[in-house]
């Protein structure tokens, strides 16, 4: 048929790629950033498993007693590597191994999704509570929201991981919000990473009027589960 005769003929015209690593060659410095980058990212993901962990137990826990649940869900994400090195710049940062260490609080990070604000507080306390995490620094957003609108519980906390020879304090961001608080966020984010100048005033301020509703909403969803509360007592 014509169509293989062309897709034949497509073929035979791409350019060939080299296959020899002589044609190609990849410095042995190359292997050795990409072993320690993995190295290093291996850990973070180790950290943030290790707080994950902690917050299945407390969940676990409090289901087993038959407690209402303050944590509704889990999320996770590691920072990639573009976007370590476009924080790194942005911070005019040095770009290495070091300086992405001891400059970036949020390569791991961990977001708990809660029913009510003060479900916010009670979960970072048991959190807090426990001897091998260590506080580094906190943001409350919910008492002192963003100018954008933004709401949420942010803290900094360090946390051991233990490899087979070595030992390390790992920081780890989490994020604390409520579900509407999510949903909002979710929204806000899709205009993060854009230039200022396209996003129109007007929706900057229709967001924030929106972060405003949702706020209130919270509030009132928190008195009425507070009174249904009273009324089971």
């Amino acid at each position: 048929m014509n169509m293989d005769n062309n897709d034949n003929q497509n073929v035979a015209n791409l350019p060939s790629l080299p296959i020899n690593s002589d044609a190609f060659p990849i410095s042995t410095d190359f292997y050795k950033t990409a072993f320690q980058f993995q190295q290093i990212m291996m850990i973070y993901e180790s950290a943030i498993k290790q707080i994950e962990t902690k917050l299945e137990i407390l969940s676990k826990e409090i289901n087993v007693n038959k407690r209402r649940n303050p944590i509704q869900n889990i999320k996770t994400r590691i920072k990639s590597p573009e976007s370590i090195v476009q924080k790194l710049e942005k911070k005019h940062f040095p770009v290495n191994f070091d300086s992405m260490i001891s400059n970036l609080n949020d390569i791991a990070g961990v977001r708990v999704v809660c029913p009510y604000i003060s479900d916010i507080y009670s979960v970072k306390e048991m959190l807090l509570k426990q001897p091998d995490i260590k506080l580094i620094s906190e943001n409350d957003y919910i008492e002192c929201p963003k100018t954008s609108g933004y709401r949420s519980y942010h803290i900094v906390v360090e946390v051991p991981v233990y490899l087979s020879k070595t030992e390390h304090n790992v920081k780890v961001e989490i994020q604390l919000r409520t579900i509407a608080m999510d949903f909002w966020a979710s929204l806000e984010h899709q205009l993060h990473y854009k230039n200022p100048e396209e996003v129109p005033e007007s929706i900057r301020r229709e967001l924030f009027r929106v972060a405003e509703t949702i706020a209130m909403t919270d509030r009132e969803m928190e008195e009425i589960a507070f009174e249904l509360q009273a009324l089971d007592n």
